[in-house]
């Protein structure tokens, strides 16, 4: 039995798609990419050609699209996690020249 793959988020461009399926596979939901190859071939990001669907399995569609529609009200921003929570590694200190 294969399984059905519907589309949850349309990007502009392979980096676009790229972060939005890294994000929702760390999040446990697979996904892939599906694009028009010409796009790729011709270096395109806007328009048709440069566009790429983000596809997640059917069962799957509304607990990625609950998870998308969080993101873009800003509920994953690294601002709202504290410095605390953070792994020590990712505390870096930054001074300005």
């Amino acid at each position: 039995m294969s399984t059905q793959y519907v589309s949850v988020y349309t990007a502009n461009g392979m980096l676009d798609a790229e972060m939005i399926r890294s994000f929702l596979e760390s999040l446990g939901i697979p996904s892939l990419l599906s694009h028009e190859s010409a796009g790729t071939v011709l270096g395109l990001t806007l328009g048709t050609l440069g566009e790429v669907q983000v596809m997640v399995p059917a069962e799957k569609f509304e607990e990625a699209n609950t998870i998308l529609d969080a993101m873009e009200q800003g509920k994953y921003n690294k601002e709202d996690v504290s410095e605390t929570e953070l792994p020590e590694d990712d505390q870096t200190n930054i001074e300005p020249d």
